[in-house]
């Protein structure tokens, strides 16, 4: 089989179910099928990731059992390979079209054999399972390749595999494989499983162009307890990474007679945007869905630039602006715009077509009136949660008035928020306007998703982008021109090199920054750039030949969307031929994957498609999954021991703790500031509930803040963030900060040279978010705040009259009471435990 490398496409997401025990019969003990190993190999070169899924077991039952192998792919991966071994005979996988694989796997079930069948029926989300009869003592080895280009994404490239043995596995060995001419200049992996007493199992090595992850634990390591035989070893495996750039942005890179070209210049300045926000407030808006909605409209409008025109249309029934014509997006106009978002309220139909056309005319009055600057960008952002139901109800009619209306003057981005809404529609009506289309998941993140995808688009650098190489060099270039490209992105154009191209490939990047023409030059010598690649062992050779079909294909998919019928035909063969040529399951290909005779249930997997029906239960997301928050009850007592607000731990004190409660607040308090560790704690206090509403700890040289809430806690860098919800388990890595998260909820954000600063959910009386800290003797003198002022110049003044259960604190000069009280320690699982403490009111 031809195994080119996969072609470049966007993001990372490798979700992995690996093998799961099926078993065949009530009877059968839990581990009669038994995976003995399991390995995940991926190499990523340049960007392109090949992966490699080993699963082998054997059925130590004395009767005939069941085994499958299951799999979740990512969003834009392409299997190119699966084959079982079974008793020495392998049978492979063959990708047809679909219509042959159909008829293939009808004549393998009517002559009683088992098919497993992979189909791509989507390019959102992708599912792939096979079930084999395993005999008694009996090995069967699976094994499935899967190739992807990782998209950047908000400054980083991102690779996720999900592990699930669900069970103890004698070899479970992960390795990752990077390696990036330009440079690695950032790297950091995160886990939904690992804790401190796995962290000898994960290795990381790295130099200035190589990286290499390793986990390999032990049989006693991925044991929960010495009494059980259940494993840790479930959930995400993430690493995220960046490179190096050059003042031209550009990176050429050559293998095999193709070539590669990224491009995402640093240092330009953000072009001034209008931008339209188009707000659905239909009935099927209402509650949770609307609340959220206007909490992300409120802090998208305060990420706004000073530079920027804005506008809000909402529309039900009915479509209604907040202002006749573009506001300047002033201090001022943004405060009244908040107010008006915070009074958005559900109700009625859903009128699509209205709504949108009054953001093209607003648009296109302020155009007529000269009013949107030269070089400016315009873009529409639409949220809706349902189909058209109110006025011009057609989709495809909807789609021609807006494109029709936009006339490629304005971006469209099209937002569907949650599973009741076509989702095809609102591609189609965003790719036809120069945009994409974004699912937002129900959850209780859903309002940061959308923040995440604003900060996508907030900061266009350059307009009308295009690459030009000489054309005796190069030829079946992919896409080479772009309307738009975005801060923390990265255009990515292929091609292969002609027989006689010159020793020297030049390129020419072009586009437009505000009123001005800008040019990037770059240029790779192809010799040089041949050796880089031919020689390391730990990449994927030919891999950039397979990452110039994988991308050309992901471009052919995407322009069958809004291509007429006529155009439609054409793609559809140029992509399906690239699919068969380079082995890819794609939306037009399947996999059959033939059994031994005489098995004769059938297996059929397929690929879901994102057609913006319901895919997951509402309670679920992708492959995350959702549990009861369990609570502990205590007993009723005269009087009840409550958990303090805050607890101090005083290095140099004669007391080890100090226990602080929060009597007064207004507003948010600045809790603890330390510029010379770089760190900054601030958070809002509410007196009635005795709890802490949020609290926010700001790490400002790492460009990192952690926003912790009670339903869960938000990561963000660089603009962009991460949800994580209480109890569930995190163990991150990154330059200069390890963050872990344990089962009891314990989020510990951690250096070495730093104070340690924890937050926790509270579950026992009194329960609620806490703030926990170690390490307290590394604050400097200069730490300050309603706690950070504990740690400067505090003095134990000896009472007036001889009570050891009363003293005064005197902190900075001020004298404060301090009592011996017996209170909660909330620093230990729920419900705590007793201590006694001295206990201060603010």
């Amino acid at each position: 089989m031809n195994t080119p490398a996969a072609a470049p496409t966007c993001g990372i997401v490798l979700v992995l179910l690996s093998l799961l025990a099926v078993l065949q019969t009530t009877t059968a003990q839990k581990n009669d099928i038994d995976i003995y190993s399991l390995t995940v190999d991926s190499k990523v070169s340049s960007r392109f990731a090949h992966t490699v899924v080993t699963s082998r077991v054997v059925n130590r039952a004395d009767t005939l059992q069941e085994a499958t192998f299951q799999m979740e792919l990512p969003k834009k991966a392409f299997i190119t390979n699966f084959s079982m071994i079974i008793d020495g005979v392998t049978y492979p996988g063959n990708i047809k079209d679909k219509a042959a694989a159909q008829e293939q796997y009808a004549e393998a079930v009517a002559r009683g054999q088992s098919a497993g069948l992979v189909k791509a029926t989507g390019r959102k989300m992708e599912q792939f399972q096979v079930a084999v009869s395993v005999a008694p003592a009996a090995k069967v080895t699976f094994e499935l390749v899967y190739e992807e280009l990782l998209k950047r994404h908000l400054g980083l490239y991102e690779l996720l595999l999900k592990v699930r043995p669900q069970q103890l596995v004698k070899h479970l060995q992960m390795d990752i494989h990077i390696f990036e001419p330009q440079g690695i200049r950032f790297l950091e992996t995160e886990s939904s499983f690992l804790t401190n007493e796995l962290a000898s199992a994960l290795t990381i090595s790295q130099n200035e162009t190589k990286a290499h992850i390793r986990f390999k634990p032990t049989l006693s390591q991925q044991q929960k307890s010495p009494e059980q035989e259940d494993t840790v070893v479930d959930g995400n495996f993430i690493v995220r990474y960046d490179v190096n750039r050059t003042l031209s942005g550009g990176s050429i890179q050559i293998e095999n007679g193709y070539f590669v070209h990224y491009f995402a210049p640093e240092g330009l300045p953000t072009i001034p945007k209008n931008v339209i926000f188009v707000i659905d407030k239909s009935g099927s808006m209402q509650g949770r869905k609307i609340q959220q909605t206007r909490e992300a409209l409120i802090k998208i409008l305060d990420d706004l630039s000073p530079k920027d025109q804005f506008n809000l249309v909402s529309f039900s029934r009915e479509a209604t602006q907040w202002m006749p014509s573009l506001m300047p997006a002033s201090a001022e106009n943004v405060e009244k715009a908040r107010s008006y978002a915070s009074d958005i309220q559900a109700r009625g139909g859903t009128n699509i077509n209205s709504a949108m056309l009054m953001a093209v005319q607003l648009l296109d009055e302020a155009n007529r009136k000269e009013r949107l600057p030269i070089g400016s960008v315009s873009l529409i952002i639409l949220l809706t949660d349902g189909d058209p139901t109110v006025g011009e109800t057609n989709p495809k009619n909807i789609q021609k008035n807006v494109q029709d209306a936009i006339g490629g003057q304005y971006n469209l981005f099209c937002l569907g928020f949650g599973f009741d809404v076509s989702y095809a529609f609102l591609e189609k009506l965003a790719l036809d306007n120069g945009g994409l289309a974004r699912r937002i998941y129900e959850d209780s993140d859903s309002a940061v998703q959308l923040q995440d995808f604003y900060q996508e688009v907030a900061n266009p650098l350059l307009t009308a982008v295009a690459f030009k190489y000489p054309s005796n060099a190069v030829e079946e270039v992919t896409q080479d021109n772009f309307q738009l490209l975005f801060k923390g992105s990265e255009m990515v154009v292929a091609g292969k090199l002609q027989d006689q191209s010159p020793d020297v490939l030049s390129a020419n990047v072009s586009g437009q920054l505000l009123m001005q023409n800008i040019t990037f030059q770059m240029e790779a010598r192809v010799a040089e750039q041949e050796k880089e690649f031919r020689s390391p062992k730990y990449i994927f050779h030919g891999f950039m030949e397979r990452l110039w079909a994988y991308l050309t294909i992901q471009q052919l998919l995407e322009q069958i969307v809004s291509a007429s019928d006529a155009e439609k035909q054409a793609l559809e063969t140029r992509a399906l031929g690239l699919s068969l040529n380079y082995s890819f399951v794609t939306p037009l290909t399947s996999m059959v994957v033939t059994k031994p005779e005489g098995q004769e249930e059938s297996e059929v997997a397929e690929k879901p498609v994102e057609n913006g029906r319901a895919v997951f239960p509402s309670h679920s997301i992708g492959n995350r999954r959702f549990r009861i928050k369990e609570t502990t009850t205590v007993a009723p007592s005269l009087a009840p021991i409550q958990a303090p607000s805050v607890i101090l731990p005083l290095p140099g004190q004669s007391v080890d703790q100090l226990c602080v409660d929060i009597k007064h607040s207004q507003g948010p308090m600045n809790l603890l500031s330390d510029p010379d560790q770089g760190v900054e704690v601030t958070g809002q206090y509410e007196v009635e509930k005795a709890q802490f509403s949020w609290i926010e700890v700001t790490f400002k040289n790492l460009q990192l803040q952690v926003r912790a809430s009670p339903e869960h806690v938000v990561v963000i860098r660089n603009r962009r963030s991460s949800v994580y919800k209480w109890k569930e388990t995190l163990f991150s890595v990154m330059p200069g900060l390890k963050m872990t998260m344990d089962k009891a909820g314990l989020l510990l954000l951690s250096s070495p040279d730093r104070v340690t600063i924890g937050l926790l959910f509270w579950d026992g009386p009194g329960q609620g978010l806490r703030l926990l800290l170690r390490d307290t003797d590394r604050f400097s003198s200069h730490v300050s705040g309603t706690l950070g002022q504990f740690y400067q110049d505090v003095l134990w003044v000896p009472p007036a009259a001889a009570d050891d259960g009363k003293q005064t604190l005197r902190v900075q000069g001020r004298d404060h009471s301090a009592t011996r009280e017996l209170k909660l320690d909330y620093q230990e699982e729920a419900p705590g435990t007793e201590i006694s403490c001295w206990s201060v009111e603010l």
